[in-house]
């Protein structure tokens, strides 16, 4: 399961990019979004990767980033009595743990929205203009990606 986060905005960015990001619902900076790993999301991912960060995600900071920032319609947050309540799960961080395993999908829970709203990373992002690689931002991070999602929480 990969975490896509949008790093930059889309200003002045080819149509197809902008498209990219709409299926992958992404419509904001520090947006984020889990996705499975499948070929089709593997070539939207590599076509907008200088916008965004992605990586591998653990369940542990999954269930964090659930708790803090995932939210129900309505925009009332997801708490362990309504995992308990709604689904097959005992609380958020046995859901993580399915989501990472690929035993579960975010749509198990019902109202539960797709997309997480982050805060802006503490301490700030390196810079948006470079790869994680160059010592910047954007692209492929792996299993560092948790890092800047706990950051992110």
């Amino acid at each position: 399961m990969y975490a896509i986060v949008q790093v930059r905005g889309v200003v002045k960015t080819p149509r197809e990019i902008k498209d990219t990001l709409k299926m992958l619902r992404l419509h904001h900076i520090n947006h984020c979004v889990l996705v499975p790993d499948t070929p089709a999301y593997l070539g939207m991912i590599r076509k907008v990767k200088d916008f965004v960060a992605y990586g591998e995600i653990d369940a542990p900071v999954l269930g964090e980033i659930l708790s803090t920032r995932g939210r129900l319609t309505g925009n009332i947050r997801l708490t362990d009595e309504y995992v308990k309540e709604h689904s097959r799960f005992e609380n958020i961080d046995a859901f993580a743990q399915a989501l990472c395993a690929g035993e579960a999908a975010m749509a198990d829970i019902p109202g539960l929205k797709p997309v997480m709203r982050l805060h802006p990373p503490r301490k700030g992002f390196r810079s948006i203009k470079r790869t994680y690689q160059q010592g910047g931002a954007l692209g492929y991070y792996g299993q560092e990606i948790n890092g800047l999602l706990h950051k992110m929480r």
